[in-house]
């Protein structure tokens, strides 16, 4: 079958919405393995994106999937209605890598439920119903979550939650004049106590915040914005919620989790996408009190469910026996210094940024910060045919996104490096 036909079937009966990535030749996947992707023609790429951060440990991992087919084998769904022992197993390991004070799980299929699981415990618990969250943000597709989120490109269907409540997020790049990372935060703190002073009656059921925006494009706050916010967050009333959906499991380097490089606890944090490398999941974990908070009956047909749980399992233990946690630091310094090489070399890369294996280069038009997205658009085709697959994001769609997975090898590397190269020179 050809790309071309099966891409005629897709627009047949698909969501127009639903649009891949790739314009006009958007990729065909036909197999996938480690860090390579075929599509149906043949052609092989070097996979950077790993399917939104998601696939954490490589295409097809023989040990992930070797005890996920195990575990397809001897039962392959009950629901919460029953206990199946592999779910236990992932929450007891989400409770001993998480922050101390972390003790409740719940199950979803996907960091929107799992960001809609955080925020009815939040209001349950406080008994109020704002929540703070931060422009760039993107929280997920449901009614709830596209309120979260402050994208307009993303926020579909005209209904939004009225206890929403967004402030200025800590983007350096693009603060409004030419301020410190010291003064950027001195401004957003300025900001969440005017939107608490004449939005809210001064209480808040939480602070909502990923510790680098994802789909905002990689921002990294300076490093005390989460220390100055979290006090009057908690005079509030609020808990604090970190959204680890792509942060989590190792992906910032040197850290387990996002929010662990910037010195503060949360309340509750979120997780799905690398979690299971590729499986649907969804999981949120808070202290007892949070929990014991949410009365009346709740179920997730789908959450914890037990192949998925298996494929979690192996993810996670993947990550601690290889010690990906430390690889995604010593690959994403190495990274960086190359994303910054070339920024000298080409000035419509405006900042190179981000955090371990993620990372960022926002594109401008060159003497000024001006987005360019269709630079950034013909930057990432341009790598695609040469064999090299990177995302995008930004509220502007000029930011390209580069995410290896966390076991990615210098061979790997040097190659992304090279294709990466070629394609700068493409758009130059």
């Amino acid at each position: 079958m050809s790309a071309t036909s099966i891409i005629e079937r897709f627009q047949n009966v698909m969501f127009p919405a639903a649009a891949p990535y790739h314009g006009d030749a958007p990729l065909v996947v036909d197999h996938a393995k480690d860090q390579y992707i075929w599509d149906v023609d043949g052609t092989r790429y070097l996979d950077f994106f790993g399917g939104v951060l998601t696939v954490s440990v490589g295409h097809c991992n023989e040990e992930v999937t070797q005890r996920t087919l195990e575990q397809l084998q001897k039962v392959q769904h009950t629901s919460t209605i029953y206990i199946n022992p592999i779910m236990v197993e992932v929450a007891e390991k989400v409770v001993a890598l998480t922050p101390p004070g972390l003790q409740k799980c719940y199950f979803t299929n996907s960091g929107t439920e799992a960001n809609e699981t955080a925020i009815m415990a939040a209001r349950m618990y406080t008994g109020n119903p704002i929540i703070i969250t931060l422009r760039h943000a993107y929280s997920g597709r449901t009614m709830t979550a596209m309120s979260l989120t402050a994208h307009g490109n993303w926020r579909l269907g005209g209904v939004v939650d009225p206890y929403v409540r967004h402030v200025r997020n800590p983007y350096t790049y693009r603060a409004p004049v030419d301020l410190t990372p010291e003064q950027v935060v001195d401004l957003c703190v300025q900001d969440l106590e005017e939107t608490l002073a004449t939005t809210t009656n001064g209480r808040i059921a939480a602070f909502m915040a990923e510790p680098i925006q994802g789909v905002g494009g990689f921002i990294v706050p300076p490093e005390d914005y989460f220390k100055r916010v979290m006090p009057i967050v908690k005079e509030a009333g609020g808990v604090f919620i970190a959204d680890e959906v792509q942060t989590g499991w190792g992906r910032t380097g040197g850290k387990w989790f996002g929010i662990e490089q910037f010195g503060v606890e949360p309340d509750i944090m979120t997780f799905a996408k690398g979690m299971a490398n590729g499986s649907p999941i969804g999981c949120t974990i808070t202290t007892a009190e949070i929990a014991e908070a949410v009365q009346g009956a709740t179920f997730a047909t789908f959450g914890g469910n037990p192949v998925t749980m298996a494929t979690a399992l192996a993810t996670i233990e993947y990550i601690e026996a290889h010690n990906l946690v430390e690889n995604a630091a010593v690959q994403g310094a190495k990274l960086r210094e190359k994303l910054e090489e070339f920024q000298a070399e080409f000035p419509f890369i405006g900042e190179v940024r981000g955090m371990g294996l993620m990372q960022a280069l926002e594109i401008v038009e060159p003497g000024s910060k001006t987005p360019d997205k269709h630079r950034a658009t013909a930057l990432m085709d341009s790598a695609k045919s040469h064999g090299l697959l990177l995302g995008k994001g930004g509220l502007y769609g000029n930011v390209i996104r580069v995410a290896p997975h966390l076991n990615v090898a210098d061979a790997d590397m040097e190659a992304a490096f090279e294709l990466i190269g070629a394609a700068l020179v493409d758009v130059s």
